[in-house]
């Protein structure tokens, strides 16, 4: 996916429909390159094409996993890595579900001494990889899409803990400073982790400020601080220095807004 393919996925997540005629405009191309952006983006499910534009899809269901790995892999990996450099050796953390959360895992790895509790097959596969770590799997039902653990099993078992840190990823953040999702099941994870974490950390890269989705997790205000690659719209910036959440953007120097 280029740049303007993913700027032209924002615009049509923030407006709800984009027509082809406008985003030509827009990006000063041809009518044509748009179609062809487009068709792209319908091929990877990400937009529903109609005449004359397309919208995105719908706030009931998520992109599916394969194409949300691929979505702003690079800015992924650099709020990952940001995020990583912030966790200490030898802390307790809870991963939850999300191709986000598992490049943090990822970024972890060089870590020593941590013991991480998780809700995500593709998070304990890739951290137990580092004979240091303790590696724990929440007991639960697992979503064949993504190797996702939910269910009432998996809340229990969360609430054992008291953790360093809770390391959570979102599908949408809304202008009043909802964080929003797709499935009940995996928010009510969620929130078990938010309630028994010291510190909650949340990543999420620009695509996800404004979103649609259609489940309310909770608010910005539960969280300690926010991992992302762009400045969040001016309403999200201001919720974010009201609560004093602290804000990281990858590849510059941590900023404290407060």
């Amino acid at each position: 996916m280029n740049t303007r393919q993913e700027e032209i996925l924002q615009i049509a997540q923030q407006q709800g429909f984009v027509t082809i005629d406008a985003l030509a405009q827009v990006f000063e191309v041809t009518t044509q390159t748009i179609r062809r952006d487009i068709n792209r983006l319908c091929e990877r499910k990400l937009l529903t094409r109609y005449h004359g534009g397309a919208s995105p899809v719908s706030s009931v269901e998520n992109v599916e996993y394969s194409a949300r790995k691929a979505l702003c892999l690079e800015e992924k990996v650099r709020i990952a890595r940001l995020l990583a450099s912030h966790i200490p050796d030898r802390a307790s953390l809870f991963i939850n579900i999300g191709t986000t959360t598992e490049a943090v895992a990822r970024a972890l790895l060089d870590h020593s001494g941590l013991r991480i509790i998780t809700n995500n097959l593709n998070v304990a596969g890739i951290m137990s990889n580092n004979p240091g770590f303790e590696v724990i799997i929440a007991g639960g039902v697992v979503r064949q899409r993504d190797r996702g653990i939910t269910g009432e099993a998996t809340i229990d078992f969360i609430r054992q803990f008291k953790v360093d840190f809770g390391v959570i990823g979102i599908s949408s953040i809304d202008d009043d400073g909802s964080l929003l999702d797709f499935d009940y099941h995996e928010v009510r994870v969620a929130q078990a982790i938010i309630e028994n974490s010291r510190q909650v950390l949340l990543a999420a890269d620009h695509t996800k400020f404004g979103r649609s989705a259609l489940i309310r997790l909770g608010h910005l205000s539960q969280v300690d601080a926010l991992y992302t690659d762009q400045a969040p719209p001016r309403p999200i910036a201001a919720i974010l220095a009201e609560n004093h959440v602290t804000l990281n953007f990858a590849g510059t120097e941590a900023t404290k807004r407060s």
